[in-house]
């Protein structure tokens, strides 16, 4: 909106702060020349087909975040308008996603259902006004006439019906009287622009299916490009934030909202909103189409939208990630308007950055090999003080129990070791984690030669605070009684897709199945885990050298105790950030 003077303010560059994106900048010029009044609206228009993923995270914490930080508002509205592939269940799934990530929609819940009366009443008003027309041609006549980048496309011959005509086939299509496909309702625009999103399109289909919210009320269904502008007008949004494959959509979006005068709206509108694009969130190892993600649960490639190694809200909740790690996740990644690549280690290393001083340690042998301490007494234990977390002191000490037989991971024993191996051998000696040096003296093996139980000594003197608590030894376990163990199952998660970048090679013919990483899932059934677990408060904790773990709720696992591996501890993008400091 120009100034009496004809200018236009830019906001001073010391009232932008650091971080701010251009989308932010472009509120901050729409702030300081009064455009809206003062007012700032979004939304965030999720389509209820499927379950939200990360990509959609990064929009509702945009939406959303925008919203909160310049003291305005954020509608959550459905964009269902294709009963076919919707369900309520997709609906009540983006509820509880929003909600998790920390962000509140109020009474701000709508529906472009809400609107199919009014966008039926703005449609007939464009065809009295000679801006759309009722077609006859099929989908594929209608693709095929519609031109090339190079070419023109050609005009619909019912594109010169009159009027009357038109009115009266669009309420016969209302009223169910034709087949699906055999009529649509086109915009009359220039079948000669050089935007082919402009050369008449669809406006309205007939789609005989019932809708989730509204049943078999309507057969016919309004298209996003037609309804979307509207029902942000309706709602007064004032900022339409969307991907950039919506840039070419544009001048279609500001033509439906400009064909009729505001007064001629259905209802009262008081802005006419700006479409305003951002580049989507593309993840290695993964892929962002809730398309191909249907098609991973449909064959079962997976077991459901919230399967813990799908990119799904749904999915990294019940792996255990926070939505504060998501969130920050979103603010790092920023908001541009070029596509790039984004490693997926940047998103495990902020679950990393938020639970390593949060999380509390556990003791947990994923792959037990026992241990008897033959000078150790008899139906004798002690409790030992070991720290909950070395990151923060103030999470304190708890104690664990110590006694004749522990065990510890198969892996921490060698019986023909390499140079640098620092866990148990031979003869060799160990600290356990808070507790003793032991030292092995018999190696006791079953019928095929594979080592089943170790005999060791202990240094009685070498306890944390005892005379010999200082001896120095260059490896350290970590245990747990045997006595005190409790059974757990462990799911071990790792990428879903092998490729970098799966998308590009389906795109490319590949089969998925050929893409799927074999070893995405690995589970554990009899893992030992320190009885503390039990009166853990937090169900996010770390195994010791296994990384951060998620106890899931009761009656997810077919064992008591459940734990998802939400993240190793090998923190790859930390480490390349810093090589690349270094250099």
């Amino acid at each position: 909106m120009e100034k009496p003077d004809g200018e236009i303010k830019e906001p001073d560059k010391r009232d932008i702060e650091p971080g701010h994106n251009f989308i932010q900048n472009i509120v901050n010029t729409d702030l300081l020349n009064d455009v809206y009044g003062g007012r700032i609206r979004t939304r965030f228009p999720p389509e209820p087909n499927g379950y939200l993923h990360i990509g959609h995270a990064k929009s509702i914490c945009l939406n959303f975040g925008l919203a909160l930080h310049n003291g305005g508002l954020c509608n959550l509205r459905f964009d269902d308008t294709n009963p076919s592939k919707e369900d309520t269940e997709f609906v009540d799934s983006i509820k509880e996603d929003v909600e998790w990530l920390g962000f509140s929609w109020d009474e701000r819940l709508f529906y472009a259902s809400d609107y199919f009366e009014w966008l039926y009443e703005y449609a007939l008003k464009l065809i009295k006004a000679g801006k759309a027309f009722v077609c006859e041609l099929s989908a594929r006549e209608i693709r095929d006439t519609r031109g090339t980048l190079t070419e023109p496309g050609q005009e619909s011959p019912y594109r010169q019906r009159g009027v009357e005509e038109n009115l009266r086939l669009f309420q016969e299509m209302k009223e169910g009287r034709y087949e699906d496909g055999s009529k649509v309702l086109r915009a009359k625009i220039d079948m000669a622009s050089p935007n082919i999103n402009l050369r008449d399109p669809v406006l309205y289909r007939i789609l005989h299916a019932a809708h989730h919210r509204t049943g078999d009320g309507w057969c016919i269904y309004p298209m996003y490009d037609y309804a979307h502008p509207l029902s942000d007008a309706f709602e007064g949004v004032t900022h339409s934030i969307c991907t950039m494959e919506f840039e070419d959509h544009r001048p279609l979006y500001d033509w439906v909202l400009a064909a009729l005068p505001k007064e001629e709206y259905p209802c009262e509108v008081t802005v006419i909103p700006k479409q305003i694009e951002f580049a989507r969130l593309n993840l290695t190892h993964t892929v962002m189409s809730k398309r191909k993600l249907r098609a991973l649960v449909e064959e079962k490639i997976v077991t459901g939208w919230d399967d813990p190694r799908m990119p799904t809200i749904s999915g990294l909740r019940r792996r255990g990630y926070t939505p504060e790690a998501i969130r920050d996740f979103c603010e790092r990644i920023g908001v541009a308007k070029r596509n790039s690549m984004v490693d997926i280690a940047l998103l495990e290393h902020c679950i990393r950055e938020t639970l390593n001083k949060t999380a509390p340690r556990i003791m947990a042998v994923l792959r037990p090999l026992k241990i008897v301490i033959t000078n150790y007494p008899e139906n004798s234990v002690e409790w030992l003080a070991t720290e909950n977390n070395p990151e923060n002191p103030d999470m304190g000490y708890r104690q664990v129990p110590f006694a004749r037989e522990i065990y510890i991971e198969q892996e921490d024993f060698m019986e023909n070791p390499p140079k640098k191996f620092f866990r148990l051998r031979p003869d060799g000696e160990v600290r356990l984690k808070s507790a003793y040096i032991i030292k092995c003296e018999q190696v006791i093996k079953n019928e095929k030669g594979e080592v089943t139980e170790l005999r060791c000594t202990y240094d009685p003197d070498s306890k944390s605070g005892g005379p010999a608590s200082g001896r120095k030894v260059k490896g350290t376990s970590h245990w747990v009684s045997a006595a005190h163990a409790l059974d757990a199952e462990v799911r071990l998660y790792e990428h879903l897709f092998l490729a970098e970048e799966p998308d590009t090679e389906l795109e490319n013919g590949g089969d998925v199945k050929d893409l799927i990483n074999k070893e995405a899932l690995r589970v554990i059934a009899s893992a030992k885990i320190e009885p503390g677990v039990a009166e853990m408060k937090s169900r996010r904790c770390q195994f010791l050298r296994q990384g951060y773990f998620y106890l899931e709720p009761r009656g997810e696992g077919t064992a008591e105790l459940v734990f998802n591996r939400i993240v190793s501890l090998k923190d790859s993008w930390s480490k390349a950030r810093k090589n690349a400091n270094q250099q």
